[in-house]
């Protein structure tokens, strides 16, 4: 059976709930198994094991959260070579940009030779002081459905065998 693994980490629940939100989409349009990892627990074999890929997580001062870094530093050499021309996607929630740790997580997909099926999504929680920056996350429902999108997008290709 495909699987669709989502590795996701956050750090004031943000990235969480759209991880959530895009494993909901992506059991609602089709049977693959959906299986949701916190990128602390993800280890190469889940890699390995995974039909196509969703990442999720915050932007840390304009990059990949350092969890989520360590993520693809721990699975980048077990994986080179054994994944090429899976497909996967990216959710970015962000204080203000996103692009550049867009950019990062595409440096690694490409060397990887992942397939992109889809921009990356940035949901923009405009933090930019101290608090709101630590404070809990609530992301609403237009992005909450974006999430939801790009889950079900990503399952219904891998399950028709598109992607």
């Amino acid at each position: 059976m495909k699987e669709l693994l989502i590795v996701w980490h956050s750090m004031t629940g943000g990235s969480e709930t759209l991880a959530k939100a895009a494993a909901t989409g992506a059991e609602q349009e089709s049977k693959l198994k959906v299986k949701r990892l916190f990128a602390e627990q993800a280890t190469p074999s889940d890699m390995l094991g995974g039909s196509g890929y969703l990442f999720v997580f915050p932007e840390n001062l304009a990059a990949i959260s350092g969890v989520m870094k360590a993520f693809f530093d721990r699975c980048y050499y077990p994986c080179l070579g054994k994944i090429e021309g899976r497909p996967y996607a990216v959710v970015i929630c962000a204080g203000s940009d996103g692009s550049n740790a867009a950019r990062q997580v595409e440096r690694i997909a490409t060397g990887w030779r992942l397939r992109k099926i889809a921009e990356p999504s940035i949901i923009c929680t405009h933090a930019q002081t101290e608090a709101a920056i630590l404070a809990p996350k609530i992301i609403d429902e237009e992005a909450l459905a974006q999430a939801r999108q790009t889950g079900a997008h990503l399952a219904a290709g891998l399950e028709i065998g598109i992607f």
